[in-house]
């Protein structure tokens, strides 16, 4: 993932910063407790998209 693409990246929810996880091919709002796919290497920065994360979950 570009790294500047990450900088302007925002959570379309929360407008709050992002976290990437290389290994899940993941973006991660930490506020809101989401994880937006990362598919071909586009950000699919849609809410119904995006995975609640589970409790136990690290973010």
């Amino acid at each position: 993932m570009d790294k500047k693409l990450l900088d302007i990246l925002v959570c379309p929810v929360c407008k709050g910063k992002l976290v990437y996880r290389k290994k899940e091919r993941e973006l991660i709002c930490r506020a809101d407790r989401l994880a937006f796919p990362i598919r071909d290497d586009i950000p699919v920065m849609l809410e119904q998209e995006a995975r609640q994360l589970a409790a136990d979950e690290e973010v």
